[in-house]
């Protein structure tokens, strides 16, 4: 089993800053892909920002400029720092792994709510 776990969000003003953490842990034998995905009630789970192994990152159009993904391969850690938020910017945010693992190859976090108020 491989597990996500989250944390850093909250409740936060609009034009404030949040970063994210997600920690992968379990049954790793390698992890290619880490990224961060958002969801809203009612919404489809959208991506939000990626990042290979080898420091490649790709970002929706809604955050590009203001989010910046990161990572700690060592620590098998990704990054989320959010500025300027903006309240259209509220959902919850899923961390997820792509790579070898013992029992998949893809696993999810049980996310974090991040509210940014007007």
């Amino acid at each position: 089993q491989v597990q996500l776990v989250e944390s850093g969000g909250g409740l936060v003003q609009a034009g404030g800053s949040l970063r994210l953490s997600c920690v992968a842990s379990g049954s790793i034998f390698s992890i290619n892909d880490m990224g961060w995905y958002r969801q809203t009630p009612g919404k489809q789970r959208e991506l939000v920002a990626v990042i290979t192994s080898g420091g490649s990152t790709n970002y929706a159009d809604s955050v590009k400029g203001r989010f910046t993904i990161s990572r700690d391969n060592a620590k098998n850690t990704v990054y989320l720092q959010m500025n300027s938020l903006k309240p259209e910017d509220t959902a919850v945010y899923s961390c997820n792994a792509r790579g070898i693992f013992r029992y998949s190859n893809t696993a999810w976090g049980q996310g974090t709510q991040v509210t940014v108020s007007s």
